[in-house]
């Protein structure tokens, strides 16, 4: 445990630089990729909704 505290302790500005640095995403997506992952979020969220229904029917 006194190991990771050094490491973080010794190197916590280039952490935080590091972080900063990466904080906002500045990655350009095309809209073909836009367009999948969207398809991909409306999967899931159906997905989620079949289960959360099958869950209340198996309940009842």
């Amino acid at each position: 445990m006194t190991m990771i505290r050094n490491f973080f302790s010794h190197n916590y500005a280039k952490i935080r630089e590091i972080n900063k640095k990466y904080a906002t995403p500045n990655v350009e997506m095309s809209k073909w990729v836009k367009l999948s992952l969207l398809s991909l979020r409306l999967y899931l969220i159906f997905l989620l909704a079949l289960l959360l229904y099958k869950f209340i029917i198996l309940v009842r």
